[in-house]
């Protein structure tokens, strides 16, 4: 299967776990590929005067798992902008995944992932699964592998 890894990583955190799922999907026989949402210059977190730069096209892939951080409880902005600008997600696959600082699920990483979920079938896709990875030093390594395996077996 054909997998787009489409994500939005300012800080690098995110675009770390979508490398490891990468690597996960490729050695289970998958064509994987990891591609970035980017915006015009710098952006604070939290800000939401920006340009998107990069725009990678869904349209090639079999399935796609977007991924994002958490800002103030909900998803980036820069991300839900870009899931907005997509005009077809229709016979996709989808999974979902958000990395948060906060230690659990329900301090933004589930409601992200709402959101995210919620844009994905306003364009036709299927989601059928997501991963939460908190960031929290104590936390990361465990919840990232759980996220990774989860998402990975979904396709």
């Amino acid at each position: 299967m054909n997998i787009g890894i489409i994500v939005y990583s300012q800080t690098g955190n995110t675009l770390s776990v979508a490398k490891k799922l990468e690597e996960k999907l490729s050695a289970a026989g998958h064509s994987a590929t990891v591609k970035q949402v980017k915006v015009v210059g710098e952006r604070k977190q939290g800000d939401r005067d920006f340009r998107l730069e990069t725009l990678p096209d869904a349209g090639p892939y079999d399935a796609l798992v977007f991924g994002s951080a958490v800002e103030a409880f909900s998803l980036s902005p820069v991300l839900t902008a870009y899931l907005k600008q997509i005009e077809s997600l229709q016979g996709k696959k989808v999974a979902c995944l958000v990395t948060q600082f906060f230690p659990y699920p329900w301090m933004g990483g589930n409601r992200a992932i709402r959101q995210m979920r919620k844009l994905c079938e306003s364009k036709g896709a299927t989601v059928c699964g997501s991963g939460v990875v908190n960031w929290a030093k104590w936390r990361c390594e465990k919840t990232t592998a759980a996220a990774v395996d989860r998402l990975s077996r979904l396709f």
